[in-house]
């Protein structure tokens, strides 16, 4: 089968590789439909160290091709979709309730990081019955895929700012996460929600799932701007979505007392991540900072899937581009680049 790899840091290319055999609890899913993430790009630049031949990419759905002898709830045909994350259920972590952190920390991120991921014409799953998830007839392959990652990942940022109903949240960073972040805040119930972007074309998606207010970080401060809008109060959740140490420290800035700080950025760089002493009420203004990494599993992508049957959330307005599958090249270089307004490219198997 054809795979697109990261040959080496900084390299990237097609490969041929054997099909992969599921084990007992395991399938093998016939690729349909998949979508690049930035942090692929930070992948191939060595945000977690050298890989070779490793194949890319953790969004992906598509048909069931073969399930090992002890899965119960998948057979092949089906059409299915892949959470990003795959945990290994039985780990104490998963018992622990941290399903993502099973067996290390960001041990429920394999693919494209300790096993080969889904740009390929078949991947493997493990523990399938809990990782897999039927699309239902009435939700489409496109917007499915979304479930992966960005609609789990945006939407746990939401649930991690402990948003009071009515409340009041900044999101820094529009990209296809922030964006996510936004429409989850808002199905959470939040008054007011502000985003920070700098890009026109984010902006107006913003505005589409949700938010009340756009600052605009280039010409001015958005902590001033923020902190003006709340009457100097701050807003009760901030929402970090990019993995930047100035929108980190902005978001704890713009958080009020007894507030919560929810970061879902990729943060690639650097040894440390300072936060501002004073804007933290030197650790003592009960600023509660939560972190997380995307969730996986079916009962989270039935969850999600049921959103998009209830028709109250369009993620495919986030898909600037398409692609066939052997462009992929092409599609990496745009995503890498930012290039052509690109938000989220969809690959076409």
């Amino acid at each position: 089968m054809k795979a697109f790899v990261m040959q080496g840091l900084g390299r990237v290319g097609f490969a041929d590789k054997p099909v992969p055999k599921p084990g007992p609890n395991d399938a093998i899913i016939k690729t349909t439909h998949a979508l690049i993430c930035t942090s692929d790009s930070h992948t191939v630049h060595g945000a977690i160290g050298p890989r070779e031949n490793l194949t890319l990419g953790h969004e992906a759905v598509g048909l069931v091709q073969e399930v090992g002898p002890e899965v119960r709830l998948f057979k092949p045909g089906d059409r299915v979709v892949v959470g990003a994350i795959t945990p290994d259920w039985g780990d104490p972590a998963s018992q622990a309730g941290h399903p993502s952190q099973s067996g290390a920390a960001l041990g429920g991120w394999k693919f494209a990081n300790i096993k080969d991921g889904v740009f390929a014409e078949y991947f493997h799953v493990n523990d399938a019955d809990a990782n897999l998830a039927h699309i239902p007839r009435d939700v489409s392959e496109e917007s499915a895929v979304y479930c992966c990652d960005m609609l789990s990942t945006g939407f746990m940022a939401a649930e991690n700012a402990n948003i009071p109903i009515g409340g009041t949240v900044a999101v820094f960073a529009l990209g296809p996460i922030g964006l996510m972040a936004v429409a989850g805040a808002r199905l959470r119930g939040a008054g007011l929600v502000i985003g920070v972007d700098s890009v026109s074309q984010r902006q107006a998606l913003a505005r589409q799932y949700g938010a009340d207010a756009i600052f605009d970080h280039s010409p001015g401060n958005p902590v001033e701007r923020i902190m003006d809008l709340t009457a100097g109060r701050g807003v009760d959740s901030a929402i970090e979505a990019l993995g930047g140490l100035e929108p980190f420290q902005n978001a704890i800035k713009v958080t009020k007392p007894g507030g919560t700080i929810s970061n879902v950025g990729y943060h690639g760089k650097g040894d440390f991540v300072n936060i501002p002493r004073l804007d933290w009420g030197v650790g003592m203004a009960e600023k509660t900072i939560r972190t997380g990494l995307c969730p996986g599993g079916r009962l989270r992508m039935e969850r999600l899937l049921r959103i998009l049957q209830a028709k109250r959330l369009d993620p495919t307005s986030m898909t600037t581009h398409r692609f066939k599958f052997a462009e992929l090249d092409r599609a990496f270089e745009m995503m890498d680049g930012k290039l052509d307004g690109i938000i989220k490219p969809l690959i076409v198997f």
